[in-house]
């Protein structure tokens, strides 16, 4: 039999704590060469639908997956298919909106931890949308903050985010008037957009900053400036293969110059302790997330096992499927 797991359901047993941990130990894997990852491919439609997949194996805890996704008429359907990889059942269904979600936070809150200087206690965010979110609730879980500014470009869903952001994280969240103003003396920087043109300029930069950059993963979008890009004394990412797929702010701000793509590094190298995370406290430090299969499979997994111990989700035979 398979487990069928509702929105409902992922959202009940997937926390932001939990999320942390476990895109943690899984970078870690990554790290170690424990996890097999495919990058993200898309089919594009005559009318403008997309078809995203992506998959991931953990040949130690006997699990493969992936996650797909579809956007059609502004709206995006997610779902990951978890299977044994012993036996090639499906052990789940899971419907993965809110999973993404957490899994992409939790990867910035894990970047954050490395990265950001210890006592960072200020953040600004560009961006007020879902992801900004779980951006923020993940850095709130490992740095101290004491001061956020957030600026979005509707000012009603900006003063919604601060107000429940408030609430969320307890800390409060103040509304700014442009991201210049947002960012401006902040710690970490958030950018959560799904903007085509810049919005982090290189002068925006001070020394000692760290950011983490989410809202692009298309090669024609960026929300950093290349002299962003280039200021940045240190430059990780998820998945080189994936960034060189996907990264607008890299593919873009690199251009030609190939060799630059030799000085970027993979967060799971740090987290497996092979290269060091941020080195002197002025450094600029800058991760670019794409998101990747292996946290999808982590949460799924999780979830999973959650579930089956609960005795949640609904049984449904293979057939129905």
């Amino acid at each position: 039999m398979t487990l069928l797991l509702t929105e409902a359901d992922v959202r009940s047993l997937l926390t932001m704590p939990i999320a942390l941990e476990i895109v943690e130990e899984s970078l870690r894997q990554q790290g170690k060469g424990e996890l097999i990852l495919h990058p993200r491919r898309r089919i594009k439609l005559p009318d403008n639908a997309l078809l995203h997949y992506m998959a991931a194996a953990d040949p130690i805890r006997g699990y493969i997956g992936m996650k797909i996704y579809t956007v059609a008429r502004g709206v995006a359907r997610f779902v990951v298919p978890l299977f044994r990889s012993t036996t090639g059942e499906m052990a789940a269904l899971i419907e993965a909106d809110a999973l993404g979600q957490l899994r992409t936070g939790a990867a910035s809150g894990v970047a954050t931890k490395y990265l950001a200087n210890a006592n960072a206690r200020t953040a600004g965010i560009i961006g007020t949308g879902y992801q900004a979110r779980t951006q923020l609730e993940a850095i709130a879980a490992v740095r101290r903050l004491e001061r956020v500014r957030a600026f979005g470009r509707d000012p009603a869903r900006r003063e919604t985010f601060c107000r429940e952001m408030s609430e969320r994280i307890g800390v409060a969240v103040e509304a700014a008037s442009s991201g210049e103003e947002a960012v401006k003396g902040a710690h970490i920087i958030i950018t959560a957009t799904s903007a085509t043109k810049v919005v982090l300029e290189g002068a925006q930069l001070e020394p000692g900053m760290h950011i983490n950059a989410m809202g692009a993963n298309w090669p024609q979008k960026r929300e950093l400036e290349a002299a962003a890009v280039g200021r940045a004394n240190k430059i990780v990412v998820d998945s080189i293969e994936q960034s060189k797929m996907e990264a607008g702010d890299l593919i873009q701000a690199f251009g030609e110059e190939e060799s630059r793509w030799n000085a970027v590094q993979e967060l799971s190298q740090i987290v497996a302790g092979k290269v060091p995370g941020r080195t002197n406290v002025d450094q600029i430090t800058l991760f670019k997330s794409n998101g990747i299969a292996t946290w999808d499979l982590a949460a799924a997994v999780r979830v999973y096992e959650m579930a089956v111990a609960r005795g949640m989700g609904k049984p449904i035979p293979l057939w129905e499927v």
